[in-house]
This record gives structure tokens, C-alpha cells and sequence, in this order.
């Protein structure tokens, strides 16, 4: 029987990102607990749209016992678990002595759905699977955590970019499920300008192909590593990291050619679905029913968040028990990168967990 091209390539892609996976969760400090990974089926899961999945596959990891004060970890769009797990954020977080220490917090992280190894169209629904949204993410954490893992109520919810949104609608959806709030790389308040605008012109680009065929490609679409390089240079990097990294035009076609020319192993359908995802996003409303004690976290350099917009100043005086961290932008600091980097603020949130109160729980 001849060889079937397309589970090949499938097979090859899921190949890579448990390579992948596998390296993040070797790679770590030696002073903290080696990851668990683990995976469970959501029944009848119940999307925004009314759509029901009879069952939805939810991947995770945690570090940790159970028995110790559980911490919800949640990454950023087209993230997973793994790419949490890096030297400059689980390497400064979860040692011993560290802000969440691992002997101390059951660190949980999970695959948002439609990323990682969680449910997604590239499983072999394509552009039949299910619209999600936010809510839909947070509703699958919140199933997870409570159902599957048991958790009833979160010492903290640290969320990064898309994670940090998440944490945003937790803390609205889900008022009395946490203790502290941690949304760092993001806004309370709706999806909207040029963050708005790059995510629109990120998928349209995909959209516009002929290779995307409505989804039902053979082979991937060439705009998606294209868009997706165009994207991450247009919103991340932060504008004195960038220019020290390529001061001529020679070091900027050096930089520039590398990414194009990197490994791409994402599908389209599923850079579709995660960066829609964000369209509706919009906690605002809802920033008085937030029970925990919040600490947002920004860089002065966000190019998708910038600071000079006043929006973080005008919606934090809502939440009942807040603070605003603002990194100050340098060389060192990477824009919407910077707080992937948990040196920047790791004291503030080590002060966050002595002072936060606890709350009564679910």
C-alpha cells in the first residue's frame, strides 16, 4: 500500500512538538519537582456557539504534590504547558526558596484548548472543529482544575499575554475561585487598535491564500509561516531590544532571513482558531465582580499593550483590590516578551502571595 502523505506529515508534526515538549520538561532548574504530565477527557463539552463535543481532550502538566496550595499557570496564544517550562520563567519561579515554590504550590499547566496537545482542529476536524473563544478556554481550565484534578479553590491564577487575558475572565467568570490574580502582557477591556488590527491581518492572510482552500489543504499554506513571522516581528521584541540586536540593515536581513527560514511546524487551521479566539475578549464589564486581589503586570515597551493609552490606569481604579506594575522599558527588556522573563517582577508577586487574602473558595 502506498504511503498516505498526509498522516505522514501529521505524524511527523506530532513527532516534533513532543520532541519538543519533552526538552522543555528536561530542561529545567534542577532545585524543582520534575513535571507530570497528564491528559483527560472533558464529556460533553458545550462551546459558546451551543456546540457540544461528546468529548474534548484537555492536556496538562503540574509540578508539585497535590497536597500543596494549588497555582494555575496559563500560557500565551499558540503556547502550551511546555513553553512555560523555560529557564527564564519555571527556572525562576518554582525553585526552592523561589515565589512558587514547588514544595510548596501544585503548579498546574495547562494546554489551552486548540494548542499543545489539547483538542484541535488539526486532530482531523480542520475547519469543522468547533469555534472557542475565551470563555470556551476558560471554561475547559476551570473543568479541568475542578473535575478532573479536584481543585476547589486556587491559592493564585498567573497568566501570560492570552494567559493573562485568561486569568482577566477567571477572575469575572469565576470571582470566588481564586485568592490572587496575576494578568501580566494584556488589558481588561476589549479586543480593539492595532492589537486588533495585526490579528485581523494575521489571519486574513491565511484566509486570502488559494493554499488554505477553506481549510482543506493538502499541504500548508506557505502565508502561515509568512503572517506568522510578520506578526511576531511587528508586536514582540521591543524597540531598544531590536535595535541592539540589529543596528544595520545587514544585521536586521540576517535576523529577519533567519526566522523566515526556521522550522515551521504550526498548522494553519489552528493559528486561525487561537488567534480568533481573542475577538470577542472583553472582561470590562465585569471588573467589579472580581473578589481576588489582582496584580497586573505590564512592559513600558508592549507593543501590543502600550502604556501611553492610560487604559491600565482608568480600569484598575474598578478592581476593589489592584495594583499596576509597569517594567520601564531598556535593552534588556523584550516588549510584549518582557514578562515571559519572570526576573522583572517576581518580587512584586512574591509580595502579592504574603499579603493577598484568602478567600472563602468555590
Amino acid at each position: 500500500m502506498p504511503a498516505n502523505p498526509h498522516f505522514n506529515r501529521f505524524a511527523l508534526r506530532a513527532a516534533l512538538y513532543s520532541c519538543l515538549a519533552m526538552l522543555a520538561l528536561t530542561s529545567r532548574a534542577a532545585d524543582y519537582p520534575p513535571p507530570k504530565e497528564g491528559s483527560w477527557i472533558a464529556k460533553d463539552f458545550r462551546f459558546h456557539t451551543g456546540q457540544v463535543m461528546p468529548e474534548l481532550r484537555l492536556n496538562y502538566v503540574t509540578i508539585g504534590a497535590p497536597s500543596g496550595e494549588p497555582v494555575l499557570i496559563l500560557h500565551g496564544t499558540a503556547g502550551s504547558a511546555a513553553s512555560m517550562l523555560t529557564p527564564a520563567f519555571a527556572g525562576e519561579l518554582f525553585g526552592v526558596g523561589q515565589p512558587l515554590d514547588a514544595t510548596r504550590y501544585y503548579i498546574i499547566i495547562p494546554d489551552g484548548l486548540g494548542t499543545g496537545k489539547s483538542a484541535r482542529p488539526s486532530d482531523g476536524l480542520r475547519a469543522s472543529f468547533p469555534r472557542y473563544n475565551y470563555d470556551d478556554m476558560v471554561d475547559a481550565q476551570y473543568r479541568l482544575v475542578t473535575e478532573h484534578l479536584g481543585v476547589k479553590h486556587l491559592r493564585a491564577i498567573v497568566g501570560n499575554s492570552m494567559g493573562g487575558m485568561h486569568a482577566w475572565t477567571w477572575g469575572v467568570k469565576y470571582p470566588n475561585a481564586m485568592d490572587a490574580l496575576v494578568p501580566m502582557a494584556c488589558q481588561p477591556t476589549e479586543m480593539s487598535s492595532r492589537n486588533w488590527m495585526m490579528r485581523r491581518l494575521l489571519t486574513e492572510s491565511i484566509r486570502r491564500d488559494p493554499e488554505w482552500n477553506n481549510g482543506n489543504y493538502t499541504a500548508q499554506p506557505r502565508s502561515a509561516q509568512l503572517a506568522s513571522v510578520f506578526f511576531a516581528t511587528a508586536t514582540n521584541g521591543g524597540n531598544l531590544a531590536m535595535y541592539k540586536a540589529a543596528p544595520t540593515r545587514a544585521q536586521a536581513d540576517k535576523l529577519l532571513e533567519t526566522r523566515l527560514n526556521a522550522p515551521f511546524a504550526a498548522d494553519a487551521n489552528d493559528i486561525l482558531y487561537q488567534w480568533e479566539a481573542s475577538a470577542d475578549y472583553n472582561p470590562s464589564p465585569g471588573l467589579e465582580r472580581i473578589q481576588a486581589a489582582v496584580l497586573a503586570i505590564n512592559a513600558a515597551d508592549d507593543e501590543r499593550n502600550p502604556p501611553e493609552t492610560g487604559i491600565m490606569e482608568r480600569e484598575m481604579k474598578r478592581v476593589k483590590n489592584g495594583r499596576y506594575y509597569l517594567i520601564p522599558a531598556s535593552d534588556r527588556t523584550t516588549g510584549h516578551g518582557t514578562t515571559g522573563q519572570a526576573t522583572w517582577w517576581k518580587a512584586q508577586l512574591s509580595e502579592l502571595l504574603q499579603k493577598a487574602p484568602r478567600q472563602p473558595g468555590l
